[in-house]
């Protein structure tokens, strides 16, 4: 699958904590049903983590316990397009707002 680099908005991170708290705020006009992360070491997505969620369009979703490192993360729309965001640099207590500029890009790139 073909890796789609984008910039999203990280804002508000800790650096001098090792885990904590990301709120994800979804800022576009889909509804997000799964978001998978990796550390750029992994080859393989980790588990959804969303779970049973959704992140609807003006809602955020907390995940706690994030290690501060730099993530792979596929994002899912609800029409099932997916988005791979690269070298994306997490690190706790912060806030990630994903835009539907940022999913549109994406999708534009992988219809390709």
């Amino acid at each position: 699958m073909k890796r789609i680099i984008l910039t999203l908005a990280l804002t508000g991170a800790v650096l001098t904590a090792n885990a904590g708290d990301v709120t994800i705020s979804n800022a576009s006009e889909w509804n997000l049903d799964h978001l998978y992360m990796s550390t750029v070491d992994e080859q393989e997505w980790g588990a959804d983590q969303l779970g049973d969620a959704v992140i609807g369009t003006g809602d955020s979703f907390t995940l706690t316990g994030v290690p501060c490192a730099t993530y792979d993360v596929k994002l899912v729309d609800e029409d099932g397009d997916e988005c791979e965001v690269a070298d994306v640099d997490i690190c706790g207590d912060g806030g990630w707002s994903i835009e539907s500029e940022d999913l549109l890009a994406c999708q534009g790139e992988t219809a390709n």
